[in-house]
């Protein structure tokens, strides 16, 4: 004759942490939601960055080279923004443009986030400058 011996499960706590994971969820979602978003703006005004630094290089080549400054300005708006502001100053053989530029937030993130000025400086040699030899 065989004895069957029954065997106590241990019980589970399933049904009291049955809620615990959502209000966990519910707690992180937003941080994440959150950093997200801060991401997002960190990319758009890293962008910016890049776009005004090569703004104000390309203007200031082409100004060394001879290029008019109106032809330079509109270079370095069409990569930099139709808004940026561009300044060029000569002294002593150099040709330096200053290009600043907002960065604002992408509009689709339906956050008001501020603008952030973005600025860069490049300075060139001038071509064609007499080198006082």
């Amino acid at each position: 004759m065989v004895s069957v011996i029954p065997v106590k499960r241990p019980r589970t706590a399933v049904r009291e942490e049955a809620g615990m994971v959502t209000a966990e969820a519910a707690a992180v979602l937003p941080l994440v939601a959150i950093f997200a978003l801060a991401m997002v703006w960190l990319l758009s005004v890293g962008m910016t960055q890049v776009r005004v630094v090569d703004a104000a290089r390309d203007a200031a080549r082409a100004v060394a080279r001879g290029d008019p400054d109106d032809q330079a300005i509109v270079a370095a708006r069409r990569t930099a923004g139709a808004d940026a502001r561009v300044g060029i100053h000569r002294a002593a053989g150099l040709v330096t443009v200053t290009v600043l530029e907002q960065a604002r937030a992408p509009g689709w993130l339906l956050v008001p986030l501020p603008a952030v000025a973005i600025r860069s400086q490049s300075t060139v040699e001038v071509e064609d400058a007499p080198t006082g030899r």
